[in-house]
């Protein structure tokens, strides 16, 4: 067990009384040319720059023979050749288990003023993912607290999943759900890029006193340097591989994977990368993948990360790049609709839209079969709905689209249910919609 002497040891232990540093030699468009660091400095390695009586972070972006290249955390207003330059090393982060319940920012500092110790393992912010051939499988399936995902898309330990919205459909509403509704040990979760206003919000009401007893929040706001809000989706993964390396499970929530492509599109072109797919550099779609392979099943003892990870779709737009990249390598994806919003159903899914590669093995056969007749009826409804709307369909026409007409309230009301009772309760409730709007039709 982890004492406050052990975590006091290891603040001792990270001093350092002696480090390298380095001189300003030239200032650029937002990147310090620096001169006496390239010998002992790798890249990524983080420096801390003085000038004048203010001091800020920064991270080395290219190496030569007698300088390297720093991108500043903040605006390089002010700095003049000669400042100084400390090379601080990797980027490490140590948490502990002392830190859930609390709101920190990308560098792993408390951000609600209160003083907190850090952990006695430090860990790389950019782990490496645990080796494919010894990851378990996608355990079992999980409680969420919401009928549609108790049911239709289920979520199982260990599952990635990506959730695509618009902006101003119900997505934070929805992420707070999981937060205090699914089961999991500890819930660990990146506001990337997040308007200022909205983290305290988020943390006291979205999220409230209920929720943030198991959580941790990870934040970096709009206005920050893109280096920290890149930074803060991997400070988030290493807090939730902290705690999954204890043996729990641990619910991952990423808002936003967008904000987070879009930050490190800025460092990369800063860095000299050329823009190629709409805008965003090669390296895009591995800093992506890198990011959510380092979720999933554990290895051994340890225990899993269930990750899930939203995206801004501008305009319903599912082919744009972070959006197809993520669909590409993750377990699922679940997208919400503007229109579903409009109309007042929330949270706002469309189903016939959304998959979860769990399915079939998270449910039995009987469970598979409502499913799947749920999703064909719906289907029958979405393909027919315009000739329905414009008074163009008449009944007896087909015996799918009028079963479908009979199913579809229930069926839509069903998708915007809580669920509190269980996955059982919730097939129970499923079943029931089904079985009833079939003894109608037929009594019709």
């Amino acid at each position: 067990m982890v004492t406050d002497i052990d975590c006091l040891t290891a603040e001792v232990a990270a001093m350092r009384p002696v480090r390298n540093v380095g001189r300003v030699v030239e200032v650029g468009r937002g990147t310090l040319t620096v001169r006496g660091l390239s010998g002992c400095a790798s890249l990524g390695d983080q420096v801390r720059i003085t000038h004048r009586d203010a001091v800020m972070g920064g991270e080395v972006l290219q190496l030569s023979r007698d300088t390297v290249v720093v991108l500043p955390d903040h605006s390089a207003e002010g700095v003049v050749i000669g400042d100084r330059v400390t090379l601080l090393g990797q980027a490490l982060i140590a948490p502990d288990s002392s830190w859930i319940g609390r709101v920190i920012d990308p560098s792993g500092q408390p951000m609600d003023g209160r003083p907190m110790m850090r952990g006695v393992q430090p860990r790389p912010m950019r782990a490496s993912p645990p080796k494919a051939t010894r990851r378990r499988a996608l355990g079992e399936r999980l409680e969420t607290g919401l009928a549609i995902f108790n049911t239709l898309l289920p979520i199982v330990r260990g599952q990635r999943i990506g959730l695509f919205a618009g902006s101003g459909v119900g997505k934070s509403t929805l992420l707070s759900k999981f937060a205090r509704g699914v089961s999991a040990d500890v819930v660990v979760i990146a506001l990337v890029g997040e308007r200022g206003r909205e983290v305290r919000e988020f943390v006291d009401h979205v999220l409230g006193p209920e929720g943030m007893k198991r959580a941790v929040v990870v934040a970096a706001t709009s206005d920050q340097s893109p280096l920290v809000r890149r930074r803060c989706a991997w400070t988030a993964m290493a807090v939730a591989e902290h705690f999954r390396d204890q043996g729990q499970h641990v619910l991952f929530l990423a808002d936003s994977i967008t904000r987070f492509a879009e930050a490190h599109r800025e460092v990369a072109l800063a860095s000299g990368e050329v823009a190629s797919l709409r805008g965003y550099p090669p390296s895009t779609s591995h800093m992506i993948m890198s990011l959510c392979e380092r979720a999933g099943p554990g290895v051994g003892t340890a225990g899993d990360i269930t990750a899930l990870f939203s995206v801004l779709v501008a305009g319903s737009d599912m082919e744009e790049p972070v959006a197809d990249i993520l669909r590409g390598v993750l377990d699922g994806h679940v997208v919400m609709d503007r229109k579903i919003a409009e109309r007042g159903r929330f949270p706002a899914i469309d189903l016939l839209r959304s998959v979860s590669r769990s399915l079939p093995a998270a449910a039995t056969p009987e469970e598979n079969e409502l499913i799947s007749n749920a999703r064909r009826l719906l289907g029958a409804y979405d393909r027919a709905e315009m000739m329905i709307q414009a008074g163009l369909y008449t009944a007896g026409s087909d015996p799918l689209i009028d079963e479908a007409i009979s199913v579809w309230s229930k069926l839509d009301a069903f998708l915007a249910e809580d669920e509190q009772e269980g996955t059982a309760a919730s097939f129970l409730r499923l079943a029931s919609c089904l079985m009833q709007d079939r003894e109608d039709t037929e009594s019709a």
